[in-house]
């Protein structure tokens, strides 16, 4: 049987390539008895020149196989034209790659949280059971649970060689405070040891940690630094228990097969530094609206900051405020804080709706080489018409703050798993003239 000779050859993704009209039943049935991600693609006629014995009708038992799909409830990818030569169905698979890597990930993947999700951050609260309709499991835990295993690892004996990698890292201008190193990397140690004896039947475990107010006073650090180190490693950590950050930055993680992060879709970019640093400097014509700054304390990952920002270890400033009273700075260091650099990006969410949709959205653009002047992990952003983008789906579909960003332009992948997972509202940003369903037609 077909489906048994690929898994003894150790296939967890298939192709099936249709190479004539059918037969239109085994081949879907593969789809329903091989567990993990199926391709289709069918074979393109290739010569005129013999069209009556060498014909071979996969366009149209392409038409068949959907069907049969359908018929079967079956799930399964099919490229945007899915018949080709030879070569083109080389691209094709090469496309479903990152798109099978993220559904085989989704299979395997345990979402671990500390502590109840804030109360005043109520788009953090989304409800879980959407991720149990797509597989995912999830664990939640106290933040006291937390608390009590990262006391458990006092003196372990990994310490100082976690510590001389965090020296390695960060190197001598970016390690300003080399004694806070010992209490982060027991923190690390404590989430992947806690990630390997609770992942349970799973392959692969991201986190969602409650970070403030109480965290810091309590571990004596803030986590960003450490949250950017898993997440570099392939595994994220989301700030303030935000469950679908978390599955998206994972998600991210397995299309580009590079770290990703997770950031507020913050602050506007002031007049007076889109006007001199932005207006009319760059490839594309940004309207001042389309630009944004993206930023969090400090969990992106240290590759993923400009060298000329001097990326290095700092402070929360703003719960040193709070709960410092912005004095000398002690248990709210921890933070990771440079500018982004700068390059193609993918800005792009999964979540839930209050009543449990899943919907979705996409924005390709960039990071522009423009210097922040601010603090945290943080860079100035372009996206084509983000404007109306920001107002018309992030604010109209009740989207949350925290937006996960891929490096790189990954919405193709990203486009086919959403529709994979049954996404049936995904949004992205539409170029000007093509309106929103809600979008005011009236521009006086």
């Amino acid at each position: 049987m077909a489906v048994d000779e690929v898994k003894k050859a150790g296939c967890n993704a298939l192709c099936v390539f249709l190479g004539n009209f059918g037969p239109e039943t085994p081949e879907t049935q593969i789809a329903q008895i091989f567990d993990g991600p199926v391709m289709y693609a069918a074979a393109a006629e290739e010569h005129g020149n013999d069209l009556i014995n060498g014909r071979g009708d996969a366009y149209c038992g392409m038409l068949n196989c959907s069907y049969n799909l359908g018929l079967r409830h079956l799930k399964a990818v099919i490229p945007e034209y899915p018949v080709g030569t030879a070569e083109d169905i080389v691209k094709m698979i090469k496309d479903f790659i990152p798109v099978a890597r993220a559904i085989l990930g989704l299979m395997s993947l345990k979402i671990i949280t500390f502590g109840p999700r804030p109360q005043d951050f109520f788009a953090c609260n989304a409800p879980i059971k959407a991720l149990y309709d797509i597989g995912v499991e999830i664990q939640e835990n106290s933040e006291l649970d937390l608390l009590v295993s990262y006391r458990a690892h006092k003196d372990d004996k990994r310490i100082p060689s976690v510590v001389k990698e965090m020296e390695n890292e960060l190197g001598k201008e970016g390690n300003r405070f080399p004694e806070m190193l010992p209490r982060m990397a027991q923190f690390e140690l404590t989430l992947l040891d806690w990630a390997e004896t609770n992942k349970g039947s799973r392959k692969y475990v991201v986190f969602a940690d409650k970070c403030w107010p109480a965290f810091p006073k309590e571990f004596g650090f803030e986590p960003c630094y450490v949250n950017s180190r898993l997440a570099s490693r392939g595994i994220p950590v989301a700030c303030e228990v935000d469950i679908y950050g978390a599955l998206s930055e994972y998600i991210g993680t397995c299309v580009t097969g590079a770290p990703v992060t997770l950031l507020d879709i913050n602050n506007s970019v002031p007049a007076d530094m889109y006007e001199h640093d932005i207006k009319g400097k760059f490839g594309y014509n940004y309207k001042h609206t389309d630009t944004f700054m993206g930023f969090h304390c400090g969990n992106t990952p240290f590759c993923r900051l400009a060298p000329e920002s001097k990326p290095a270890v700092k402070f929360q400033l703003i719960q040193n405020r709070l709960l410092e009273n912005g004095g000398k700075p002690d248990f709210t260091r921890g933070t990771l804080e440079g500018d982004i650099t700068a390059g193609d990006i993918t800005f792009f969410r999964l979540q839930s709706t209050a009543d449990t949709r899943l919907q979705a959205y996409i924005a390709q653009g960039e990071v522009l080489p423009v210097a922040t002047r601010s603090f945290g992990g943080i860079g100035v952003f372009a996206v084509p018409e983000m404007g109306r983008f920001y107002r018309h789906v992030l604010i109209s579909k009740h989207y949350p703050h925290h937006g996960a960003v891929a490096f790189g332009h990954a919405g193709k992948a990203l486009y086919t798993i959403f529709s994979y997972l049954g996404v049936q509202d995904l949004a992205y940003n539409k170029s000007a003239g093509s309106l929103y369903c809600d979008e005011n037609p009236f521009t006086e």
